[in-house]
């Protein structure tokens, strides 16, 4: 029985500390940037864009598919860096405990 509820202990600890994480997530932003900086979209952790910033030079009638391009490029890698962020915060987070490799986050 004492063992349980230790358990049942830990759990809540482990969900609170995760509450905090995703407030956390909430708050950080990652950029991407591409076309030699000429394009950076900033994302929140959770993978919202909260800017796009567009150099005024790409803003000639001929280049709008490159200017797609470097959106979608700054993008990706805007997302990848926040998610790399994640990665980390739940490493550490979860770090000591006996979760299974390749056990996701329900986030």
């Amino acid at each position: 029985m004492k063992d349980i509820m230790g358990m049942m202990g830990k759990v809540k600890e482990m969900q609170s500390k995760m509450e905090d994480m995703q407030a956390e997530l909430e708050e950080l932003e990652a950029e991407g940037t591409s076309g030699g900086g000429m394009v950076t979209v900033t994302l929140t952790g959770k993978g919202v864009m909260k800017g796009v910033k567009i150099d005024p030079s790409m803003l000639k009638e001929d280049e709008g598919e490159i200017l797609e391009d470097l959106i979608v490029a700054a993008h990706n890698q805007a997302k990848e860096r926040a998610e790399e962020a994640a990665r980390e915060k739940t490493a550490e987070l979860t770090s000591g405990l006996p979760i299974p490799p390749g056990f996701k986050m329900p986030f």
